[in-house]
Order: C-alpha cells, then sequence, then structure tokens
C-alpha cells in the first residue's frame, strides 16, 4: 500500500509539473510572439537561447540569432516587425522537465502558418533555441503554388547544388 501511495504522489508530481511547465511555456511563446507584434526588439531576442535558430518562410532564410537579430532589427527600430497570434498550440514536454517541443497554428499577416519549435530551460525560463515557420498552404492549390515559385526554386536549387 505504501508503494503504492509513493507511486502516486510521484506520478501526481510529474503531471503538475508538466502542466505548470506547458503553462510557462505558452506564457513565454505569447510573450515572444506579442513582442514582435509590439516592435520591442530586446523582449522578443531576450525570449530567445544564444544559440537558437530561426527558419523562415523562404528556402534561404536559416538564421543563426545574431544574423537574425541584425537582419531583423531595422523592422523593429521602424515600430513594425510582425504579428503573430497563436489559434493552436500542442506542447511536448521532456521527461526531465528541461526541454519541449511544439507546433501552433497562427494567425499572421500571411494568413494562416505553422510555427514549430523547441524550447530550452535556461535559468529558469523557457526560451526558444528553435524556430520553423511555414506558410499553410491548402493541398488543393499546391500546383498553382508550385507554378508560382518553379523558376525561383530552380535557379536556387541549381545554386544549392553547385555548393555541394
Amino acid at each position: 500500500m505504501k508503494k503504492i501511495s509513493l507511486l502516486l504522489i510521484l506520478f501526481s508530481t510529474l503531471v503538475f509539473s508538466q502542466n505548470d511547465d506547458k503553462v510557462q511555456i505558452t506564457e513565454a511563446l505569447n510573450n515572444w510572439h506579442k513582442a514582435a507584434g509590439e516592435a520591442d526588439f530586446e523582449a522578443y531576442f531576450g525570449l530567445m537561447t544564444e544559440d537558437a535558430i530561426f527558419i523562415g518562410t523562404d528556402a534561404t532564410e536559416n538564421w543563426q540569432r545574431d544574423e537574425f537579430m541584425s537582419f531583423s532589427k531595422p523592422y523593429f527600430d521602424k515600430g513594425k516587425a510582425w504579428n503573430f497570434t497563436a489559434i493552436e498550440r500542442n506542447i511536448y514536454v521532456s521527461d526531465t522537465s528541461n526541454i519541449a517541443w511544439f507546433d501552433e497554428l497562427l494567425d499572421t499577416q500571411m494568413k494562416i502558418c505553422r510555427g514549430s519549435g523547441v524550447v530550452k530551460k535556461v535559468d529558469g525560463q523557457w526560451k526558444v533555441g528553435h524556430y520553423v515557420l511555414s506558410i499553410a498552404v491548402p493541398n488543393e492549390l499546391v500546383d498553382q503554388l508550385v507554378e508560382l515559385k518553379k523558376e525561383k526554386d530552380d535557379l536556387l536549387m541549381k545554386e544549392l547544388k553547385m555548393q555541394k
């Protein structure tokens, strides 16, 4: 009986801990998106790890944090970065509760986008370590989209293959 009670306590602690982590992660991600919407450069990049990666919607956008900061600074300085609001989010916390991964659907100026990424707990605070943004394309529109981007993609693929 004591073993069952101990197992129930341990299980409850784990569940409550993960739920608390999910609440904190949700708050961190919402604040991260809000900081961009308010063009708050310090808050936005303060919610990213120092080794963070941001992968944007363009095939050439694979930014290390410092590169992304340099690219983004003019937008933030003009008082208009980007405005993303999560409309759906799934969060998965590791057993060690120091890393989690997530996916989210976003309401953006590009209409519905998908974000996914990894957050890490750094000094007790959840921060974005890796983020991938993609434009959600309805399946029935994929052929039209491929046709629109064909020429540019062909040039980029040729360039990338030559770099190998």
